[in-house]
């Protein structure tokens, strides 16, 4: 399965993910990010679809309600687009569209390889 993420929270959130990526980027630090993610109350989407623990055992994921309410923290500040994106970290974006800043916050999966993560009210 992988990572799931699942919006419990009243409103529409967009999610993103970074990971420890060393096939796709390879200049230090080899990670990537992807998003958005647009999920509707009471639903799910499937963001990464291979065993997880067999890449990394830490992964870092950010959300945002369309009320400004954010999951966030400390982990890859980085800048990414608005629109959809799959970047390395710290490599600038092409097209030159807007962009926004994130920060992520840390997901220690342990030994799973899959996981589903539930975004709620706090």
């Amino acid at each position: 399965m992988g990572l799931v993420l699942c919006n419990n929270y009243p409103r529409p959130i967009s999610t993103a993910i970074a990971f420890f990526g060393p096939e796709t980027c390879v200049d230090p630090p080899p990670f990537e990010l992807m998003g958005w993610w647009n999920i509707a109350p009471g639903s799910c989407a499937l963001v990464y679809a291979n065993d997880l623990a067999d890449l990394n055992r830490f992964w870092y994921f950010h959300a945002r309600s369309v009320d400004s309410t954010m999951w966030t923290g400390p982990f890859r500040r980085s800048a990414v687009p608005l629109a959809a994106f799959h970047q390395c970290w710290g490599v600038a974006t092409s097209g030159g569209g807007p962009q926004t800043e994130v920060a992520f916050r840390e997901l220690d999966v342990g030994d799973n390889d899959d996981i589903t993560l539930t975004f709620a009210s706090r």
